[in-house]
């Protein structure tokens, strides 16, 4: 076993689940030795009681092992008696979840009636009101004492019931009180719910889940890391449910659930998982069984050298020291590598894959917001000038037989250490595990670039513990993280490469990218290379470390929803899928307006039948615009911010 510093899981270096408490939900249950569930939810007027069962059916069908439904209000809880009569009745026994948000007393009649309920400790008998409230020691704990007496009947009718309860913190929807007190943070969003874990444990109640659900990945994952450690030290284990929300759609959707939930998969957190897409319910599981079926056998991995002490906090972005090499390392943002080397480039045209467009007659480049920033030809010399921020990448043993040098070379570890000859600015030199002895020999030469690579089952732990391994012994070359995935669907790749890229950037580890995969689904050479040309800058937007495009924070629909979240998510993409940086908040209702949009630049919220507000960060411009002209309007604030741009054509 690890000695590890700040203790978040149960070993950095050996897959193991992180043991946690069984708690039953109906016949399914959760947690202890049992399988990762799958979990989703509704999107139907809970109302509508035939529509919510078949949207359910259809969920199961697909893999949803639990069904959340929305109970905004007192009928709501009422009507899922209704729903899961007919769902009974239909020969459906998935357990049902009522989703909570500010009303205990729908709470309080769906526990008598569900296998579990959802609360959020940041609007169930608190208070978010957007205000900085200064509250003294005893106000503070005045303020606990009323929520423990709001609390108090809905935790008494679970337990007589039998009801599950997952205590699930938002991360844009902290209590004011909390705010006073932690700010908006982490340990703010780990200390709400244990304010309510406690007043379970003191009434003797124990069937409790629990969530630190963020759009953030990064906030997320050490909000997760940061409960594991205060539940370990108060000798508490209770199950984990793992989300990123607001994750959004389609390809961008996926790469950020893949980098969050991944991330702590990875290291055997996570009990439950819901990928919040927006999209029909349906699709979620598939999504999620993907990135939980990896772990089933994930034991089995090959041994890594154990960890004597972590190099970094795993509860706080830190980048790991590097210095600049051609644009590479130091606080250079990570660079991405396309592999060209089993492509014939003839002309400059070709480049397209990479994200650069040639005009002939103006003799100039234009550059994509994802051009890559080194291509690797192997052992094919590129017969025409490249533009100037787009770097070669050769085998040695061809990069030695070129008589204009103008690439870089590319060295196993055993020639890097035998050559005589080198490049005088860049050398890139292929590192793995089975080289960890002899890493030193690195340490002097300012001209070695760290190529990582792994062929473990364990794949990213074996990498980090590299980057451990360098850092413990003060080696600061750039690090090109590399992995290798031979034949994968699209889909596959780019949850697995989130995962696995994602989960060392998150951290602070790796100053580029490279992955090898050939695209099943693609049959066109070029087509596969810009998806995961694609794929790769997706997943430095989504860790927040290299912005190239809009960022939606688009919630995943419910029964609460005022519109159609998918036709006005697309409409909102195409109309400002051009401005970079650019973060637009995309929001069904009030429960997920303003808080769950967190650091949105411009919110689009539901607020009425028909009716859309404004927010320019968290503050109201216009209300209660009609929804026909609400898109419109949102471009006119951003025009009025001077953050607009005409899109362009590469």
């Amino acid at each position: 076993m690890d000695q590890l510093i700040n203790q978040y899981c149960s070993s950095l270096t050996r897959y193991n689940r992180f043991s946690t408490r069984e708690v039953k939900i109906g016949d399914v249950p959760l947690g202890g030795s049992n399988p990762i569930r799958i979990q989703s939810m509704t999107t139907t007027d809970t109302m509508n009681t035939i529509a919510t069962v078949e949207q359910t059916i259809r969920m199961v069908d697909a893999g949803c092992e639990y069904v959340r439904i929305t109970a905004p209000s007192i009928h709501e809880a009422q009507n899922l008696a209704e729903i899961k009569k007919e769902l009974r009745k239909r020969g459906c026994r998935v357990p049902l979840i009522a989703d909570i948000h500010f009303t205990p007393n729908a709470a309080e009649l769906a526990a008598r009636i569900v296998e579990k309920v959802r609360v959020n400790p940041g609007n169930y008998a608190d208070k978010k009101r957007f205000k900085k409230i200064d509250f003294t020691e005893d106000e503070y704990q005045a303020e606990l004492e009323r929520i423990r007496e709001r609390f108090t009947p809905l935790v008494k009718i679970c337990k007589e019931y039998g009801t599950a309860m997952r205590i699930g913190t938002n991360h844009g929807s902290l209590s004011d009180r909390i705010m006073s007190r932690y700010g908006d943070t982490p340990l703010g969003m780990v200390e709400s719910a244990l304010e309510f874990l406690r007043i379970c444990e003191d009434l003797n109640y124990y069937d409790v889940v629990l969530s630190m659900k963020a759009s953030n990945t990064r906030v997320m994952v050490q909000a997760y890391r940061l409960l594991v450690k205060k539940m370990s030290e108060a000798g508490m284990n209770y199950p984990l449910h793992l989300g990123v929300t607001e994750a959004g759609d389609g390809e961008d959707g996926r790469t950020k659930s893949a980098v969050g939930i991944g991330t702590l998969l990875e290291d055997g957190l996570g009990d439950t998982i819901r990928v919040s897409l927006t999209e029909d319910p349906e699709h979620e599981s598939p999504v999620a069984i993907k990135l939980a079926e990896r772990y089933k056998n994930r034991s089995s991995h090959s041994d890594i050298p154990p960890v004597m002490n972590i190099p970094f906090d795993p509860f706080t972005y830190n980048k790991r020291k590097s210095f600049s090499l051609k644009g590479l390392g130091d606080d250079n943002v990570p660079r991405v590598f396309v592999d060209l080397s089993r492509m014939e480039i003839k002309a400059p045209e070709d480049l397209e894959t990479a994200g650069y467009s040639y005009n002939a007659e103006t003799d100039k480049w234009t550059l994509a917001d994802s051009a890559a920033d080194f291509i690797y030809a192997g052992r094919n010399e590129l017969p025409f000038e490249l533009p100037m921020n787009l770097n070669a990448v050769y085998d040695y043993s061809f990069w030695l037989k070129m008589e204009n040098k103008t690439g870089y070379p590319l060295l196993s570890f055993d020639e890097y250490v035998s050559a005589k000859e080198k490049s005088s600015e860049l050398n890139f030199v292929v590192t793995s595990v089975y080289d960890i002895k002899r890493l030193e020999v690195l340490k002097e030469d300012v001209t070695a670039a760290v190529v990582l690579v792994t062929d473990n089952l364990h794949g990213m732990a074996e990498q980090r513990r590299i980057f451990f391994e360098l850092s413990d012994k003060g080696i600061n070359n750039p690090v090109v993280i590399k992995r290798s995935y031979g034949r994968l669907n699209q889909e596959r790749f780019m949850l697995y490469s989130s995962t696995d890229f994602g989960a060392l950037l998150i951290d602070g580890f790796g100053d580029g990218l490279w992955a090898e995969v050939s695209l099943e689904e693609v049959p066109q050479q070029q087509e596969g290379l810009k998806a995961v040309n694609r794929i790769l800058f997706g997943i430095l937007q989504a860790s927040r470390l290299r912005i190239s495009r809009t960022e939606y924070i688009a919630c995943p629909s419910c029964g609460r929803t005022l519109f159609d979240l998918q036709s006005v998510t697309a409409q909102i993409r195409k109309r400002t899928g051009h401005l970079k940086g650019v973060k637009i908040g995309i929001m069904g209702c009030i429960v997920n307006g303003p808080g769950e949009m967190a650091d949105a630049d411009y919110g689009y919220v539901g607020s009425g039948p028909g009716k859309i507000t404004l927010y320019r960060g968290q503050n109201i411009v216009k209300r209660s615009i009609d929804s026909e002209s609400a898109v419109d309007e949102l471009i006119e604030l951003i025009k009025e911010d001077n953050r607009w741009e005409e899109p362009r054509r590469l």
